[in-house]
């Protein structure tokens, strides 16, 4: 098990798959834009449903920031696309079944091994500028908008 990451850590790289059909890296953001990642537990449980539809409804909102937001889970590929489908995601779901980004992340739960709701943000550097350990799933969003503003990541 990886140790637990801390604010000012790089953040590990990653090529995930992802519910739109592409496959993201985390270098490719580097120095272009912030990146947030929000781990969630498990596609079409009762929070991450919740949190899922406060992305997809308040989307706009993030997006008036230079950032580009992922939920992420060590669901199968084809399981979070069917959730991001459902919840009508605007924006990707990246999928770590072999669960080695979740563990470079320090986010897997002892024994039933699936990922803690943690949120990470990442500045343009790499480096982890925040980690949100106590999200709230119906206000994902409007948390993740305040956060950004705290962190002064730029607007569009």
């Amino acid at each position: 098990m990886a140790s637990e990451l801390k604010v000012g850590d790089v953040a590990p790289d990653f090529a995930l798959p992802a519910s739109d059909g592409r496959t993201y890296t985390l270098s490719a953001f580097r120095r272009q834009q912030a990146v947030v990642l929000a781990w969630f537990p498990r596609a079409f449980t009762h929070g991450c449903t919740i949190e899922c539809r406060s992305l997809a409804q308040h989307g706009g909102e993030i997006r008036r920031f230079q950032v580009t937001y992922f939920m992420i889970s060590v669901d199968p590929l084809d399981k979070n696309t069917g959730f991001a489908a459902q919840e009508h995601a605007d924006f990707p779901i990246l999928s770590d079944p072999t669960r080695q980004v979740a563990r470079a992340y320090g986010v897997l739960m002892p024994i039933i091994a699936i990922p803690k709701r943690w949120t990470f943000y990442i500045g343009i550097d790499g480096r982890i500028q925040a980690i949100d350990k106590r999200v709230r799933f119906a206000t994902s969003a409007e948390d993740m908008v305040a956060t950004l503003q705290q962190l002064r990541v730029p607007r569009r």
